[in-house]
């Protein structure tokens, strides 16, 4: 009921001044009639909810060019014709948001309200302003800093270079400090999920602060420049990071959900049940609610099932991460793991596998159907099912899912809280047995305090880092926060940006033209095969010259399936940051392009 009331009063809201918030001019509203009282505050805050809460496709989607992930599709920016003239985020539509935020913040107020109320509300403006420009740096680096409404008169403003990086971070620290410090942690906004309060603004300073920092650290030059960094931050950011975990940790609102008997389906069970912010309220900060009564829906399982899209999947590099339940890594149970085959590699892993991907015994529709990986969906063979629902009638791009999506949640704090500190060489038993080892725990893992450093997460990450405790965050993070919109960034900030470039890897294959039993129920569900005219009534995977994509067996008629291997992905790193679009640069000169692009 609560979650019904939140988006039925969130949409009433935005109806009031949905039509304001897309003006062109939006002053045209006279502000001292507009901004009366605390509910003409409200009304305004929520319809800047409805316009930054990201909605579950792009949700989903952050995360498709990741290193983790396989997919049919070709990436542009991986491309290398990718240029300046394909580049985009920097159009009126997209500064127009801020401007919404800067009108609000210059006239809010006005209204008669509490100076507590005032206080509250101008800290939800000012992390929205933070969440916009946080969004803008991770984009572009150094961009035009703008703290007030620019009028289309003062040209001066309108046409500036981009400010630097640097003091662009610091402004938003400032916002987000003075969110953490004024916006209210009274039970009215934290039971509305997708309310502003100040657990959200301390969880997106969290965010904020391990990006900056981190990005310091292993970029030796800002990106924007492709010189060295003006001041050292990165410890001072990675500090702010602890300091915004600890009021979040310290203060006990937010807790796992951790149910012993239920470690096996309750991970999951947070991305596709249609009232997770209320089961979950525990866990979930933030969040973008949708419900099938208000016609609040989206129709995601197709993008886990349906052809016509993505045809997502995860790479063989990225499963073997995932730990044995003893808590010792599957890469040293299994010296061959690479040739280990599906059911094998599947069994007494950490539980939070079965609850990311199709593995032997997956059922939906209430356990009366086992469904078995997909090739011809997932060329890997590794088939996502975190945001699937069980109800496969909504597999359609017509159907109404109503899954919500938690866009911050404790989980992230924890991991954000235990690699600052591994950052900053603080870790110790005592940070990791209130950070991992409950993560751990609750997917059925033994909790082991590292004392060195895993062979396999090293070569991972390229031999840049030999910290255990950094290696074990990272691997932690990985299959925690998979497919929530954060991994992209996290390659990013730790310059690891060729391995969205590595060659993806799949299951293992004995046999091509050999029909296969995924699932181990005793019924054949594919074959792969380089004969273009096999018509089995199996899933099939075509390889070799059957493939346009280049799909290909590691051994030619036997190995793991390399999936696309004709589509075109490289990196150079110069594309830590994007371009500035040159439709930007035509309208105002004086805006500088970033290095080599």
């Amino acid at each position: 009921m609560k979650k019904y009331i939140a988006i039925l009063f969130a949409c009433v809201l935005f109806c009031a001044c949905e039509d304001f918030l897309t003006q062109e001019n939006p002053n045209k509203i006279e502000s001292e009639y507009y901004f009366k009282d605390e509910s003409s505050l409200e009304i305004y805050a929520n319809g800047l909810t409805r316009s930054f809460a990201t909605g579950i496709k792009n949700f989903v989607n952050g995360d498709k060019n990741a290193d983790t992930h396989a997919w049919d599709g070709a990436a542009a920016y991986f491309k290398d014709n990718y240029s300046a003239s394909d580049a985009s985020n920097w159009g009126t539509s997209n500064w127009s948001q801020l401007r919404s935020i800067n009108f609000y913040l210059d006239n809010m107020r006005k209204a008669d309200a509490p100076e507590a109320v005032l206080n509250h509300y101008e800290g939800v403006g000012r992390f929205f302003r933070a969440l916009f420009y946080y969004a803008k740096v991770r984009t572009f680096g150094a961009v035009p800093w703008y703290e007030k409404s620019i009028e289309a008169t003062d040209q001066e403003a309108l046409f500036k270079d981009r400010d630097n990086r640097e003091y662009v971070c610091r402004k938003i620290l400032a916002d987000l400090d003075y969110a953490c410090t004024y916006c209210s942690t009274a039970a009215s906004y934290r039971n509305q999920a997708s309310y502003i309060h100040r657990y959200v603004a301390l969880a997106l300073k969290a965010r904020f602060c391990l990006y900056e920092g981190t990005m310091r650290k292993y970029h030796t030059l800002d990106p924007s420049t492709g010189r060295p960094w003006q001041s050292d931050e990165s410890a001072m950011y990675l500090g702010e990071c602890v300091k915004a975990c600890e009021a979040i940790i310290g203060d006990g609102v937010y807790h796992l959900t951790d149910n012993a008997a239920d470690r096996r389906t309750q991970y999951r069970a947070m991305f596709i049940e249609s009232n997770a912010t209320t089961a979950y309220a525990n866990e979930i900060i933030w969040a973008r609610n949708y419900d099938s009564e208000l016609n609040v829906t989206h129709y995601m399982n197709s993008y886990f099932i349906n052809q016509q899209y993505a045809n997502y999947a995860f790479t063989r590099q990225f499963i073997n991460t995932y730990l044995m339940t003893d808590g010792t890594p599957f890469t040293d149970k299994y010296p061959d793991y690479d040739s280990v085959d599906f059911t094998t590699e599947c069994s007494g892993r950490d539980y939070r596998l079965a609850q990311t991907i199709r593995t032997p015994g997956f059922t939906r529709d209430g356990g009366t159907t086992q469904w078995a990986p997909d090739v011809t969906f997932s060329k890997t063979g590794y088939q996502p099912i975190k945001w699937l629902t069980d109800d496969s009638s909504k597999d359609t791009n017509t159907s109404k899912c109503d899954n919500d999506v938690p866009l911050m949640r404790y989980a992230e704090v924890l991991l954000n809280y235990a690699e600052a500190k591994a950052e900053l060489n603080e870790m110790s038993e005592e940070v990791w047995n209130k950070t991992i080892k409950p993560l751990r725990e609750r997917a059925g893992v033994t909790s082991i305090y590292p004392t060195t450093a895993d062979p396999y997460m090293v070569e991972y990450f390229q031999n840049q880092v030999t910290d255990p405790f950094i290696l074990e965050v990272r691997r932690e993070r990985g299959i925690e926060l998979t497919m929530e919109n954060v991994r992209y960034d996290d390659i990013i900030r730790w310059h690891q940006g060729e391995l969205f470039a590595r060659p993806w890897k799949g299951i293992w294959i004995a046999a091509s033209e050999t029909p296969i039993d995924l699932n181990g129920d005793g019924v054949n569900d594919c074959i792969v095969t380089s004969d273009p005219n096999n018509k089995s009534p199996l899933k099939i995977l075509f390889i070799d010259g059957a493939s346009e994509a280049g799909h290909k067996l590691s051994q030619g008629t036997s190995g793991n399936i390399l999936p696309a291997t004709a589509i075109e992905r490289k990196w150079h790193d110069y594309k830590y940051v994007k371009p500035i679009p040159t439709t930007a640069l035509q309208e105002n000169p004086n805006l500088t392009q970033n290095p080599e692009w």
